[in-house]
């Protein structure tokens, strides 16, 4: 495996959204560009499953913040009435 593709466990979840979802666009690029080995195909994409589960994770914790603001904006109008 090539060091550009190795990560120390744990560090994925310290990358905020923009980071992951950027490494994952240069591992898709790799990825489709070719001329790696199995070995290293294998190892990217590995590591774009590991980035797109952070973004996910980001991704679903922004969609439940915004739904709790809305509940919460929706419940202060009925309040209201």
């Amino acid at each position: 495996m090539t060091s550009e593709v190795d990560e120390t466990p744990g560090m994925s979840e310290a990358l905020g959204y923009e980071q992951a979802r950027d490494e994952l666009i240069e591992v898709v690029r790799r990825l489709e560009a070719g001329g790696t080995t199995l070995e290293e195909s294998l190892a990217l994409w590995e590591r774009g499953e590991e980035l797109a589960r952070v973004c996910r994770r980001w991704l679903d914790g922004a969609r439940a913040r915004l739904d709790a603001a809305l509940a919460e904006e929706a419940a202060e109008g009925e309040e209201a009435e």
